[in-house]
C-alpha cells in the first residue's frame, strides 16, 4: 500500500493556485484593457447577457473563483459593475460564496448553455 506524501501534494496545490492566480491577474489586464463595458439593453435578463459577454470573461472569473475561491468576491462584484455586466453579478457571487465549486468552471459552462439555447 502507498503512503501519500502530504507535503507533496500541499506544494502541488500551492502551486496550481499560485499559477492560477498568475494567469488571472493577466487575464485580468487583457479583460479591463479590451473589453470596457458592454453596452446591454435595459430589460437585458441573465441568459441575455450571459449571451453577450466573451468567453475571456467567464474564463477569468472561473480563474478567480479556482485560484482565490470565496476571496475572489470582492474583485468579482466590481469588475462585473464595471463591464456592465450587473445582470450576472449575483450568480458570479453566489458561486464564488459556495465552498468546493471553485474545480468546477461554472460560468463558463453556463456561457456555453446560454449559447445552445435558442432565442425566443
Amino acid at each position: 500500500m502507498n503512503q501519500v506524501d502530504f507535503p507533496q501534494w500541499l506544494i502541488i496545490v500551492i502551486s496550481a493556485l499560485g499559477v492560477g492566480l498568475l494567469l488571472s491577474l493577466a487575464l485580468l489586464g487583457v479583460v479591463v484593457w479590451r473589453v470596457r463595458k458592454i453596452r446591454l439593453p435595459e430589460d437585458a435578463d441573465w441568459i441575455t447577457t450571459m449571451r453577450m459577454t466573451p468567453l475571456v470573461v467567464v474564463l477569468l472569473l472561473d480563474l478567480l473563483d479556482f485560484s482565490l475561491d470565496i476571496f475572489s468576491v470582492p474583485i468579482t462584484w466590481p469588475l462585473l459593475g464595471y463591464l456592465g455586466l450587473k445582470p450576472i453579478r449575483n450568480v458570479a457571487v453566489l458561486e464564488g460564496l459556495i465552498p468546493g465549486t471553485q474545480l468546477i468552471p461554472t460560468l463558463t459552462l453556463t456561457w456555453l448553455l446560454a449559447r445552445l439555447i435558442p432565442q425566443a
